[in-house]
């Protein structure tokens, strides 16, 4: 593979770095099954090294290349001196697992908490390397961040490289340094090897608490050009954290996709199964308990909506 070959139409994930306790869930099925439905790509590769299961593995599966994969040994090896990052881990190795494939294949890599909206522009196929910016995390330089969470890159791309090499000297048990500052840096000083686009195509609701109500609790416009959504699953999807959101994984069901009022589910619903039945009771009966449960949190929520 040569540093001229185009972006193929293959999309990959990664997932299943940890042990699989709880069942495949709803929004990791829209998210594949949006992919696919947008799209068409030519393979979509599914690398995991726990399998998953439940019943929206076992509709997804037939339409995946599975692949296994074994983690990172730099990574599995790591000592944080965080405990709530270590938690994280196997997003970590994830971050390798996702250079090393596309170096080696290329191709789209997206994560599995993404939602996609419209087909890429066809002359992006014929880019080297693309990411897309984040709102930055306190104290990035510049005030600039390169989010991870979807990239696209031709085989053998020379950025994809030097990122990839860079990793292990970059990693330092935090969240970014690594994932989002450092390739950052890197396209400081390689500008010619990538191209960057605006926050508004893959990240347009950000990661704070702000944009993930707007995600999931209000109804609000997207940009034209919004290729994906990423929905920034780790800091809402345990009922028990509720520091960004009182929403979690366990109120998103087909109730909600299918009749609530919030960008999520207007953008997601025409990807849920035509033999899925919701209920508009059952949605209505969710949101009541939503609100008795967290009546601060999701009155401001629901009285905020636009």
């Amino acid at each position: 593979m040569t540093d001229t070959a185009a972006i193929p139409n293959v999309f990959h994930f990664v997932f299943g770095l940890r042990e699989q306790t709880e069942p495949f869930h709803l929004m990791y099925y829209l998210a594949l099954a949006s992919c696919l439905e947008v799209n068409r790509p030519d393979a979509l590769h599914f690398h995991y090294h726990n399998e998953p299961h439940g019943e929206w593995w076992e509709r997804i599966k037939p339409r995946l290349h599975l692949r296994r994969i074994d983690p990172e040994r730099f990574v599995t090896d790591y000592r944080y001196d965080d405990p709530q990052v270590a938690a994280f881990r196997y997003a970590h190795l994830a971050d390798f697992a996702r250079l090393r494939i596309l170096l080696e294949e290329g191709g789209i890599y997206a994560d599995i908490d993404s939602l996609f909206l419209r087909p890429l522009p066809a002359a992006w196929r014929s880019r080297q390397f693309i990411l897309g910016e984040e709102k930055a995390p306190a104290g990035a330089e510049d005030g600039r961040s390169l989010c991870n969470a979807w990239i696209a890159s031709a085989p053998g791309a020379a950025f994809c490289r030097r990122w990839l090499e860079g990793m292990e000297q970059a990693f330092d048990g935090s969240w970014s340094n690594h994932s989002t500052l450092l390739p950052y840096r890197l396209s400081k000083q390689f500008p010619e090897l990538l191209d960057v686009q605006p926050q508004a195509s893959f990240y347009a609701l950000d990661w704070t608490p702000e944009g993930i109500g707007d995600l999931l609790l209000r109804n609000v416009r997207l940009p034209d050009e919004a290729c994906s959504l990423h929905l920034w699953n780790h800091l809402w999807f345990a009922e028990s954290r509720l520091d960004f959101s009182h929403f979690h994984a366990g109120l998103l069901t087909p109730d909600y996709v299918a009749f609530a009022d919030t960008t999520y589910a207007r953008n997601a619903r025409r990807f849920l199964p035509e033999d899925i039945a919701p209920s508009r009771l059952a949605y209505q009966a969710q949101r009541a308990a939503s609100l008795l449960r967290h009546p601060r949190r999701s009155l401001s929520a629901w009285l905020n909506a636009r």
